[in-house]
């Protein structure tokens, strides 16, 4: 199996930016205990963050014949990015859509993810666990592309 993460825009700044929300571990943690699980289970995993949009389209729209399961935390384009969810359609990987916080019990801007219409599942509000959450969900979605039975 093969499962590729995408961590969106200001990640890269987990552990420094508001850990009062996120958090006091780095991406970098995050990332030592996806790798960790997909060790212990024989996935191919394959990491990146961007806080580029266009980057993030071209990596899913890469993704499509290649990865069984997509994690992704959007970060602030869970909001805007029209382009980012038509990826995902387009791919028809199926995606799991991951935030650190509770973004329904954040700011009301946060409560509308442009993202969920179009992921098979979407956890929030576990800090770095949502991720783990996630790997072990993603196991569960081999096999099973978009539209597929």
């Amino acid at each position: 199996m093969r499962i590729l993460v995408i961590h969106g825009p200001n990640l890269n700044l987990l552990g420094e930016r508001e850990p009062e929300i996120y958090g006091s571990f780095s991406l970098d943690d995050i990332n030592k205990k996806l790798k960790k699980i997909a060790k212990e289970n024989k996935i191919e995993i394959t990491i990146i963050q961007s806080n580029h949009e266009g980057d993030i389209v071209d990596v899913i729209g890469n993704a499509r014949d290649i990865t069984d399961a997509i994690i992704i935390n959007p970060a602030a384009y869970t909001h805007t990015s029209i382009a980012i969810r038509d990826a995902i359609l387009a791919s028809q990987v199926p995606t799991l859509e991951v935030h650190l916080s509770n973004i329904y019990a954040r700011e009301d801007f946060r409560s509308t993810s442009l993202i969920a219409p179009v992921a098979v599942g979407q956890i929030s509000g576990f800090g770095s666990e949502s991720y783990t959450l996630a790997m072990y969900a993603a196991l569960n979605l081999k096999g099973k592309r978009r539209g597929k039975k």
